[in-house]
C-alpha cells in the first residue's frame, strides 16, 4: 500500500472534460457491458481506464492505495484500490498526512477477506463529509469458507495465518460444530475489526434471500450474532437475475414488478423507524412497486441514512 495523490502523464493527463466527458462515459459503459473484469486480465483499454480514475481522484482527494497488481488480494477490485482519505484543497495539494495506518488497514484487509464471497471485503468507495460509504459481497457460508481456507493452508506449505488454530482433524459432529464456529469466530472477527476500523455503524442488506444454502451467509442470519453491534437494514432489491427481463423490454423499468411469491425469497423489509419516519413513503405496499419507484424510494432512504448525525457506513448488494 502506498500514499499519494498522483499527478498522471500520457493521453489522459489532462482532457477538456466538458468535451471530452460524454464520449468517455458512454465508452466506459460500452467496455463495463461487454468484458468481464479480472485484475490479472488487464488489456491496455482497461489500463488507460484505471490511469483516469486515479487522475480524476487526485484531483479532489488525498488517498492511499492498496495493490492488488495481479488481484492478489482480490481478483475482482481494481489493480489499485483506491482508500480516500480527505478533500484536498488548493493549498494542500503538495501535502498529505495519511489519516490511516496503512499497514494497519493492509493487515485488515488481508486478514478479513476470506470472510466474504469470493474475497470481496469491505471497501470504501464513496467518501462523503467524512463518512466513508463501502461496498462488499455478502458474508461467506461455510462451504466457501472452508474451501478457500483449506486452499490457502495447502498452498502456503502450511503456515498460512487465517488457517492456524482451527487445522486440526475433527473426529465427531460435535467437535466438527466446534471447529465450524471457531472458525466463523476467528473470519467474521476480522471483518468486524475492519468495519470498525471504518468507523461503519450501519449496513445495508439489499439480498432478497436470507442467505443461499450453502453457498452464502449474510449478517442478519449469523446465528451467533457477532454483528449485533451494527443496526443491520434489509432492504431487499432484485438480483442480476432480474435484470434480464429489464434488457428483455428494452430497458423500461415502468411496470416492471419483481415476483416476491417466488420460493427462494425470504428476506423480510426491516428499516429502524426513526429512518423512515419523515420521508413520507408507506413501506408496506414495497412488494407492489415497480422497478422505477422501488430504486426511487430505496435511495431516498440511502441518501437519508448518509445524511443522517453519526452515520459511519453502509454496504452496498452482494456483487454478481
Amino acid at each position: 500500500m502506498m500514499a499519494g495523490s498522483p499527478s498522471l502523464s500520457g493521453s489522459f493527463a489532462a482532457p477538456d472534460l466538458s468535451v471530452k466527458k460524454g464520449e468517455e462515459i458512454a465508452d466506459l459503459i460500452d467496455l463495463f457491458s461487454k468484458i468481464q473484469y479480472r485484475a490479472k486480465e488487464v488489456s491496455p483499454r482497461v489500463d488507460a481506464v484505471e490511469k483516469r480514475c486515479l487522475e480524476l481522484f487526485g484531483r479532489d482527494y488525498k488517498y492511499s492505495v492498496i495493490h492488488n497488481t495481479n488481484g492478489e488480494v482480490c481478483g475482482h477490485y481494481p489493480r489499485q484500490i483506491v482508500y480516500l482519505e480527505y478533500e484536498s484543497t488548493e493549498s494542500q495539494r503538495d501535502r498529505f498526512e495519511s489519516s490511516v495506518q496503512v499497514t494497519k488497514l493492509q493487515d485488515l484487509v488481508n486478514r478479513s477477506k476470506l470472510a466474504r464471497c469470493r474475497g470481496r471485503f469491505v471497501c470504501p468507495v464513496i467518501l462523503y463529509n467524512g463518512k466513508h460509504i463501502c461496498r462488499s459481497s455478502t458474508l461467506a457460508g461455510w462451504g466457501e469458507l472452508y474451501g478457500r481456507t483449506g486452499y490457502n493452508y495447502i498452498f502456503s506449505g502450511g503456515s498460512d495465518d487465517t488457517w492456524t488454530e482451527t487445522d486440526e482433524v475433527l473426529e465427531d459432529d460435535n467437535a466438527a460444530r466446534n471447529g465450524e464456529s471457531q472458525l466463523f469466530d476467528k473470519v467474521r472477527g476480522h471483518d468486524i475489526k475492519l468495519l470498525r476500523y471504518l468507523s461503519v455503524r450501519y449496513i445495508c442488506d439489499l439480498m432478497v434471500e436470507k442467505k443461499k444454502v450453502n453457498v452464502t451467509s449474510s449478517e442478519k442470519v449469523d446465528k451467533a450474532q457477532r454483528y449485533a453491534d451494527f443496526t443491520l437494514l434489509s432492504v431487499p432489491y432484485p438480483g442480476c437475475e432480474f435484470f434480464k427481463d429489464y434488457k428483455d423490454r428494452d430497458y423500461t423499468a415502468d411496470g416492471l414488478v419483481f415476483n416476491w411469491n417466488q420460493d427462494f425469497v425470504d428476506a423480510p423489509l426491516t428499516i429502524p423507524t426513526r429512518f423512515t419516519q419523515n420521508l413520507n413513503i408507506d413501506w408496506s405496499e414495497y412488494q407492489s412497486w415497480d422497478l422505477v419507484v422501488q430504486t426511487q424510494n430505496y435511495l431516498k432512504l440511502l441518501l437519508h441514512i448518509i445524511n443522517s448525525d453519526g452515520w459511519g457506513g453502509s454496504r452496498q448488494p452482494p456483487a454478481s
